[in-house]
């Protein structure tokens, strides 16, 4: 049962702009939910401005934080992210605004499969179908603004990138040079011959 002042506010004395939620015993700032439905505007490296609902951006701690320190300021917001390329900071919000309408099913760890799909929905795992480059400027993003859905999302697509993959694999799936002498390989196989699966 929620109860609104304005409704009460000739018969008792009371702000008007606040609720009280009886059920949850907890009062409520109209101004708060207006806040809520407000816009920000994200300005990327390059200084390209997205606007972006205050609810998605709010998937990322550090605008969280950074709107919360701008509380007192009615206007439109604009957060400056130097860390953030315009093409990476696009997915990031498509992903955040995507992730408001149909959450991210919780990714097991260790995971299950190797193929995405299997892992998480399908839009998800689409999401994470793209070039390496872009892949890795999409984790750096996620850990710089602190969106934990979208940093586990992008390590798990890595760790699927070597689930069941030999080293020399690996090295060849994110063009790593081998730097180590082949006596050197053969030692340090020697040295952890016990980790090994049979």
């Amino acid at each position: 049962m929620t109860i609104n002042f304005l409704e009460l506010s000739d018969q008792v004395q009371v702000d008007p702009r606040l609720t009280f939620d009886f059920d949850n015993k907890q009062i409520h700032s109209i101004m708060e939910c207006e806040t809520e439905t407000g816009s920000v505007k994200l300005i990327s490296k390059e200084g390209d401005d997205f606007p972006v609902d205050i609810e998605v951006a709010k998937m990322s701690e550090l605008v969280k934080g950074m709107l919360e320190d701008d509380a007192d300021d009615d206007d439109v917001t604009e957060i400056p992210l130097p860390n953030v390329k315009a093409a990476v900071l696009k997915k990031v919000i498509e992903f955040c605004q995507h992730h408001r309408n149909e959450p991210m099913t919780e990714i097991e760890k260790p995971l299950k499969s190797a193929q995405m799909a299997e892992v998480v929905q399908k839009w998800y795992a689409d999401f994470v179908n793209v070039e390496q480059v872009l892949l890795f400027e999409l984790i750096l993003a996620a850990n710089y603004m602190d969106i934990k859905p979208l940093l586990d999302l992008t390590c798990a697509t890595v760790a699927s990138m070597i689930k069941g993959k030999t080293p020399e694999e690996i090295r060849k799936t994110f063009n790593i040079a081998n730097d180590f002498s082949p006596e050197e390989e053969a030692q340090v196989r020697e040295e952890n011959k016990w980790c090994e699966e049979p």
